[in-house]
């Protein structure tokens, strides 16, 4: 099983995406914010929890923002949560924060206000187990079934585009996962997610980049 560099900026469940990596067979993980280590890594994982501002902040300081761009053109990358988020043009969170842009689209806020079409009010943040559909067949998706259960925490969601690679629905459709080329990202967390999380990231480990 591949090696994992797990991106260490201050921020995100460093410890529990490791251990569940760990779980499913991953020979080596590592958590660091070594640029050289990250980039000997087999694969590598980009974790966020927090505000936006100061995960991007933190990353960008660490001059580790390269890092990810250079990680996403050569080897698998997962991103999750704000590191989802974060892989994006821009966040109307903090007052406005420009994401790396690795992927088009914008991360809105949910709102005070958020109801269903049926007037039912939703509390914000959306916190809980919540369907996946898969938009689109991908190696990650394998042995998940359509519609499966994952744990969401998050006040801001990333419009729906077309590099989706699966969507939600809490007030709002929104993306839940997003792929291209060897990147795919999460706005759940796959780490606490049970059985359906454990698969996607023992997916992962097993994943070449291609689809």
């Amino acid at each position: 099983m591949p090696s994992v560099a797990v991106i260490d900026y201050g921020m995100g469940n460093l410890h529990s995406v490791a251990k569940a990596l760990e779980h499913v067979g991953a020979r080596q993980v590592e958590v660091t914010s070594d640029a050289e280590r990250i980039l000997a890594a087999d694969r590598v994982v980009l974790p966020g929890v927090g505000a936006i501002r100061d995960c991007v902040s933190e990353l960008r300081q660490l001059g580790l923002d390269s890092v990810v761009r250079q990680a996403a053109t050569e080897k698998p990358l997962l991103g999750i949560c704000v590191g989802m988020q974060m892989l994006l043009e821009r966040s109307e969170e903090n007052g406005g924060v420009d994401g790396l842009g690795l992927f088009p689209g914008q991360v809105r806020f949910f709102g005070d206000e958020l109801r269903e079409a049926s007037g039912e009010r939703l509390k914000v943040p959306h916190m809980g187990w919540n369907q996946v559909t898969q938009s689109i067949d991908h190696p990650l998706w394998h042995r998940i079934e359509q519609n499966a259960r994952f744990y969401f925490v998050h006040s801001y969601y990333a419009e729906p585009g077309r590099q989706t690679a699966g969507r939600c629905h809490y007030g709002v459709d929104f993306a839940a996962a997003v792929a291209a080329d060897n990147v795919f990202a999460t706005q759940f967390h796959p780490e606490k997610s049970h059985t359906n999380g454990l698969q996607l990231l023992q997916n992962f480990l097993v994943w070449d980049g291609r689809w």
